[in-house]
């Protein structure tokens, strides 16, 4: 019933967006008369921020089109390379008809980049993707909002989840380095765990960035509410069916609205002062500022529906069980045995200021992967930097990105045989 109410007021609000859209631009717009009126700037800030506040937020474009190789720009075109149910693999191909940058670009090594099922979209690693096409060929998870998937579709589970990146690894070839942000650290070792453990090829390389590898460690808000409500209270007070308007009507979901009042209630202060910030920059012609804070919120208010499944799951499997690290998780009904990898490198990193995974729950798959040669191991933590920061922004462009290149490029061949520990190093 909540999302019938949400959707009907959804409904209401727009004709009043739209209002205050129009509004904003005729005290703004310089051959308008009103422009010239008194307080007209405050006017205009104060109605384009009410259109921000009511208005719907579609889905962002990559919007990914250029690329630097070898000093060289060249073109860049979003390609669907396989499409299932709830996900599209994507792959940013790049071109040119520069003879000595297709070179380089046909060497460089190939990357898939696991993006979270969490909320938002996966359009949120656009700096991800953007910096890593300077230097290997890129593919990337794109998650379906799961209100847009027919019912007949079938339900979607985490073991789903793994099975789908399984695939997309197999796809793509054994050559493929492995990048996991946030959510998917879990499921992604848990399908290149299964991988090793039937004796198919494993990626080159897998970095695992912010994720609740091992949740028990330095527990954060978000964990702790997975920890204190049991998993009947998350299945009777978040799951909801998709109303009659989309083509998934009638599938459980949990609602991207309610995860996004979930993420503003993290932080409510902040966004607080981050409008009133805006509001001040439009009535002082700070027009950087300004839309640097719109980029940010299109993003941050985009949200999609996850699968009800998938949801309970995850949270019974990682954050409340603790199955990975306590070796009882099965998928499909096979265990999942990380000590079985042993071809993979292993890039663990973390955010100092990380307030969604905390302090350790990453690198907790370094204990887990003791297949894998000390030599072959690595962890970084960066300084000053949040969870977003380590995939996104100037810490992410300064620290990880030549971090992740060295270790990419480094583990860029197929493993020879395990040799004797050396000890553990850290990229830097």
């Amino acid at each position: 019933m909540l999302y019938q109410i949400y959707e009907t007021q959804r409904a209401l609000m727009a004709p009043f967006a739209e209002f205050a859209s129009a509004s904003a631009k005729l005290y703004d717009h310089p051959l308008s008369p009103f422009a010239h009126l008194p307080l007209a700037q405050r006017m205009s800030a104060g109605f384009d921020l009410l259109h921000r506040l009511a208005k719907e937020y579609e889905k962002p474009p990559f919007e990914i089109t250029t690329a630097t190789v070898n000093g060289v720009e060249v073109a860049v075109q979003e390609q669907v390379r396989a499409r299932k149910p709830f996900c599209r693999l994507l792959r940013f191909k790049r071109f040119t008809d520069n003879p000595k940058a297709l070179e380089v670009m046909k060497s460089q090594p190939t990357v898939l980049v696991v993006a979270p099922l969490s909320g938002h979209h996966a359009t949120l690693l656009r700096d991800t993707v953007r910096s890593l096409l300077h230097d290997h060929k890129v593919y990337i998870t794109d998650w379906v909002d799961a209100r847009m998937v027919p019912l007949e579709d079938g339900p979607f589970h985490l073991d789903d989840y793994v099975a789908y990146v399984q695939d997309f690894i197999r796809q793509i070839g054994p050559h493929v380095h492995v990048i996991s942000v946030c959510q998917p650290t879990v499921p992604v070792l848990g399908a290149i765990s299964l991988l090793a453990s039937n004796g198919e090829p494993t990626p080159r390389t897998m970095t695992m960035m912010g994720g609740p590898i091992d949740a028990r460690r330095s527990p954060t808000a978000v964990n702790n509410l997975a920890i204190n409500k049991s998993h009947n209270w998350f299945e009777h007070n978040v799951i909801y069916r998709v109303p009659p308007n989309y083509p998934g009507a009638g599938r459980r979901v949990y609602p991207g609205f309610l995860q996004h009042a979930g993420f503003v209630a993290m932080n409510p202060d902040r966004h607080v002062s981050s409008h009133y910030d805006y509001f001040l920059d439009l009535i002082q012609g700070h027009d950087d500022n300004a839309e640097a804070h719109r980029h940010f919120y299109d993003e941050y208010n985009a949200v999609l529906d996850m699968p009800a499944e998938y949801y309970l799951d995850t949270i019974k499997t990682v954050f409340q069980d603790f199955a990975l690290v306590n070796g009882s998780w099965q998928v499909a009904g096979q265990w999942v045995r990380p000590q079985d990898i042993r071809a993979s490198a292993l890039f663990t990193i973390e955010g100092e200021l990380d307030d969604i995974s905390g302090a350790g729950q990453t690198h907790a798959a370094h204990d887990l992967c003791s297949g894998i040669a000390d030599e072959r191991r690595f962890r970084m933590d960066v300084k000053g930097a949040g969870h977003y920061g380590i995939f996104s922004g100037r810490r992410w462009r300064e620290t990880v990105v030549p971090a992740l290149r060295r270790f990419i490029a480094r583990h860029n061949e197929p493993a020879a045989a395990p040799s004797a520990a050396r000890g553990m190093r850290r990229v830097k």
